[in-house]
């Protein structure tokens, strides 16, 4: 049996996300050119970390950095938990990274890998879904920014602002104002495509770290170094060695659970790293060097800013960055300020929840849905959902985000025990694009069993703590269902049978079984599907194409 000629052939697309490289075999049902392989994978360890800095540096980064030292615990204790659940973070990204980087694919077709052709769309529209949400959210928080700008400028407009009459929806007409602002420079960035993004992070990185330095140098030159504090907790504090450590363990669950959401669609990004050790070295510069300095540098700015600013109306600390810069006297200062956290937020929400939706929703009908369509949907999505009204009610963004959030570990799990327990690192590129019950990823129909009843089962876990259990429990639902969704789908590969995982039409060699591949993915000779599967696959160095058994059987 030998392939077509056609087979072979091979064209080049050139799209928003990247030039792609799309075979005469791929199904039109599981293919377009923003999610086929890459043609040339071109990012450093700069550009990797770069994406880092713009996803850290944002509003909410900066208030989440800064409630970890008000915590109740010393301040190195702090630096220690933070510390660890960083490295955690860098070797979970490392981790979730090489199968995009390996087949230059995005996260949604690399899950095809674990839940089939067809059944990928169940975590693509799960992320998908988390992600508009999110958008939606960071949209509103930064958005507020350009409202106590006009402010300061035009008090006329206070009757227009959230005290006056004026709203919509449930947000004043200024809000508004602010919100669609924000929402077209975001579009802006993203419509002209994923180069555009790449520079747009490559700037936005390193400038907002120079203000940020500028702002803490000022609030500390002017409050004094004997007014800088590690330690933001309101309070007597956490005593007691049993009290302390758990304090410590749960700082160390919440700087893991932050990251959950970028860390399981990085290999949107990863897939486009030269090699894989450019992604590694990019992410121990963006995750624990990075994250450890504006930590630190949070922390002093905000302790020099209780000082200088004072608290809040209810005497709290202030942690917003946005706030913190409207409050100072300094019109020039409070402007600039102002200008780079919105900025900063725009780069966060683009590469943690536009970019993501953008493939997830793609995924789904590549037919139908563009790379830029898909973001689009987002985006509009992201008004629909009201998410000021979302925010606002503690109860309601609880359960609607933590259920959802709870799901986010299982399919981590799953695609890591896919990935390196059962498929041993190796990817079959092309079989990642065809409908043929020859395909290694066909298993019933498109969709793996194991893997769907891994997900319901592992999410049912940590969804219990979500709804009946303490916040503290709540905060270790991520390693909850990501372990349980490992465990199941790592037992599960392993007792089901070929029919069971197959149907009746039992592929003749299977990826886990008779398929012997050598360590730069080449088919060994010998292998019973080494003359007509798969030339070859993935490598670090790139994304290589391969000519797939099912392109043999439907072509020959």
């Amino acid at each position: 049996m030998s392939a077509s000629p056609d087979a072979q052939i091979a064209t080049e697309h050139h799209s928003a996300a990247g030039e792609s490289v799309i075979k005469v075999g791929y199904d039109q049902q599981l293919t377009n050119e923003d999610l086929a392989p890459l043609k040339e994978q071109t990012w450093t360890w700069y550009n990797i970390f770069a994406f880092w800095m713009s996803d850290v540096h944002s509003v909410g980064g900066y208030v989440f950095a800064g409630s970890l030292f008000a915590l109740g615990i010393s301040s190195w204790q702090v630096l220690v938990a933070l510390l660890v659940g960083i490295v955690a973070v860098n070797l979970l990204c490392n981790l979730v990274a090489k199968p995009s980087q390996k087949a230059g694919v995005p996260y949604p077709v690399t899950t095809r890998i674990c839940f089939g052709v067809k059944g990928a769309n169940i975590p693509a529209i799960i992320r998908g879904v988390i992600a508009v949400v999110w958008y939606g959210i960071q949209t509103y928080l930064a958005s507020t920014a350009f409202g106590l700008l006009a402010l300061k400028f035009w008090p006329s407009l206070e009757p227009y602002g959230e005290n006056g009459s004026h709203a919509f929806l449930g947000l004043s007409l200024l809000g508004w104002a602010g919100f669609i602002v924000m929402w077209v420079l975001q579009a802006l960035v993203f419509w002209n495509g994923m180069d555009t993004i790449r520079k747009f992070i490559d700037f936005c990185g390193p400038a907002v770290y120079v203000v940020m330095i500028a702002l803490a140098v000022y609030l500390i030159a002017k409050a004094g170094w004997s007014n800088v504090h590690f330690d933001l907790s309101e309070g007597s504090g956490i005593s007691g060695t049993w009290p302390t450590i758990t304090m410590m363990i749960s700082a160390f669950a919440l700087v893991v659970s932050y990251f959950s959401g970028p860390m399981l669609n990085f290999g949107d990004f990863s897939r486009y790293g030269k090699t894989f050790d450019e992604v590694k070295k990019g992410n121990f510069l963006g995750l624990p060097v990075n994250f450890l300095f504006f930590s630190i540098l949070v922390v002093c700015t905000v302790s020099a800013g209780v000082t200088v600013i004072g608290r809040d109306d209810d005497g709290k600390i202030v942690t917003d960055p946005v706030h913190i810069v409207d409050k100072i006297d300094n019109t020039t200062a409070a402007v600039l300020g102002v200008l780079t956290f919105a900025i900063a937020t725009i780069g966060i929400n683009i590469v943690a929840n536009f970019v993501s939706p953008a493939f997830d929703f793609s995924n789904v009908a590549p037919t139908k849905i563009s790379w830029r369509m898909g973001g689009m949907i987002a985006a509009i999505g992201s008004v629909i959902i009201t998410p000021w009204n979302l925010f606002n009610n503690a109860s309601a963004i609880h359960y609607t985000m933590d259920t959802l959030g709870a799901v986010i570990g299982p399919l981590f799990g799953i695609l890591i025990a896919d990935f390196y327990l059962v498929k041993k690192q190796q990817i079959i590129v092309d079989d990642l694009f065809t409908l043929s019950p020859e395909g290694a990823y066909h298993y019933r129909g498109g969709w793996n069993p194991v893997a769907v009843i891994s997900v319901v089962l592992a999410s049912i876990i940590p969804i219990c703590f979500v709804i009946w259990g303490t916040s503290y429990e709540a905060s270790f639902t991520w390693f909850m269902g990501a372990g349980a969704g490992l465990v199941f789908y790592y037992i599960g590969m392993r007792m089901a049978s070929d029919r069971f995982l197959h149907g009746a039409h039992v592929p003749l060699a299977t990826i886990t079984t008779d398929m012997e591949v050598a360590d730069d993915g080449t088919m060994l000779p010998g292998s019973p599907t080494a003359d007509g599967a798969t030339d070859t696959v993935g490598t670090d160095s790139g994304a290589t194409m391969s000519t797939s058994r099912a392109e043999t059987e439907s072509t020959s």
